[in-house]
């Protein structure tokens, strides 16, 4: 296929796509899928071989989120049956966080719900990462608390921070339909304001909450712009008690379809396979390891995932190996590069600049941002009126049995909050 080898030559050559081009692989059937996932395989061999990063998320506060996103089960009025407390202590934390480096994580993932940090939320999250940083060496922190304020992003990277992590979620365009509490422009600002600070920047997207494939190309060519080095894609798991509870619009085609889009725009950059795989991906989860080079190991923030040595299992049952300690994830142009820098060659299109990213205003909640979900219930992402019908329109799609599968959607009853055991 024509539009293939374009692809992989361009994504070999860190060239960016165009929007076309990636509309059309959003758009292929489901005969040339396999095509389409041996074409994207290629890139991410030539930037990251068979090795897979491993990452652990560790919920230091749960639920009792002010904003109102609507995928989120921490939400504003969310109803969903999740553990709610405060603030773990750092000891209770790395306890946590252990269990993950000793199933194979590299990095673990401080994830607090809430608009943002207070200066003293930032304090708590600063011994959490000395004391971890101090049982595991050379374990990297990346820590996801919501909106920075000034110098906050400082304060983390001199406690030993090694990536902020904040997500674009959807389309600027539509963005406005699934938060209210805070703009897109908010949540780019904290992105920068990480990045200018000195840590690596760890932003993408939820896919599934009824966005067309112009918003799903939208908000990829927006990260490409904004040049983050990881780029988790969740997709949406829908959690009775929220807006979108009802939205049960991927397959495991569509999910691969959409992984493979984003490698192809984003060829040199971690891309996470994050929420949702298991219930979304189910027994075609291996298939998306040939796309992406990372995973979260585990549970998530408020849901369980499958069990840690199941994940063990897959990657090797796959052929593919877990990344060691040892080893720079990054290709050697981007590692090597000044952190915030663009990683993509000075003449290709799409470098991170302010401008390119769309900035503006001021703000951006925390709730789910890392790979897990949670007023009046906003809409659902739908295509503009006037424009044309996406290739694959928004519908629900079900089981063959026609029911939405909510039988796959595990309220999280272990690990951190708990007295039970993690799941790693």
């Amino acid at each position: 296929m024509d539009l293939l080898n374009t692809l992989v030559d361009k994504g070999l050559r860190r060239e960016l796509p165009t929007r076309e081009e990636a509309l059309a692989v959003l758009a292929t059937s489901d005969d040339e899928l396999l095509d389409v996932v041996a074409a994207a395989g290629k890139v991410r061999r030539q930037w990251f071989g068979r090795r897979v990063k491993l990452n652990y998320l560790v919920n230091l506060k749960s639920g009792l989120c002010p904003e109102d996103c609507s995928y989120c089960s921490q939400r504003l009025g969310s109803k969903a049956g999740i553990l709610k407390y405060t603030w773990l202590k750092p000891e209770e934390a790395s306890k946590a966080a252990a269990a993950g480096v000793a199933g194979g994580a590299k990095r673990v993932c401080l994830v607090a719900s809430g608009r943002g940090p207070t200066d003293r939320d930032v304090d708590r999250v600063t011994k959490t990462i000395e004391a971890i940083k101090d049982q595991n060496e050379g374990i990297e922190v990346c820590a996801c608390l919501g909106l920075l304020s000034d110098g906050q992003a400082d304060r983390l990277r001199s406690a030993g921070a090694d990536a902020y992590n904040h997500n674009l979620n959807t389309s600027e365009e539509t963005y406005g339909a699934i938060t209210t509490t805070h703009t897109y422009a908010d949540r780019v600002e904290t992105v920068q304001q990480a990045q200018a600070a000195g840590l690596s920047a760890c932003s993408g997207l939820i896919a599934g909450m009824g966005e067309s494939d112009k918003d799903l190309v939208d908000v990829v060519f927006a990260l490409r712009a904004l040049d983050p080095d990881s780029v988790p894609v969740n997709f949406l798991i829908p959690f009775e008690g929220t807006p979108l509870a009802k939205e049960w619009n991927l397959t495991p085609q569509r999910c691969l379809r959409i992984l493979a889009m984003v490698r192809f725009v984003c060829p040199d950059v971690e891309v996470r396979l994050a929420g949702g795989r298991e219930v979304h991906l189910r027994s075609m989860q291996p298939l998306a390891l040939h796309l992406v080079n990372s995973i979260f190991l585990g549970d998530y923030l408020t849901s369980e995932g499958q069990a840690g040595q199941t994940d063990l299992d897959m990657i090797a049952d796959a052929g593919f190996e877990v990344e060691g300690a040892g080893t720079t994830t990054l290709p050697r142009h981007r590692a090597d590069a000044p952190v915030g820098g663009c990683g993509t060659p000075a003449e290709a299109p799409g470098c991170g600049t302010q401008e390119s990213a769309g900035c503006g205003s001021h703000g951006g909640g925390g709730c789910g941002p890392c790979g897990g979900h949670g007023s009046e219930a906003a809409a659902p992402v739908a295509a503009t009126e006037g424009e044309p019908v996406p290739a694959e329109a928004p519908v629900t799609r079900t089981d063959a049995g026609g029911a939405a599968r909510t039988d796959l959607v595990a309220v999280r009853r272990r690990g951190a909050g708990t007295d039970l055991a993690p799941n790693a």
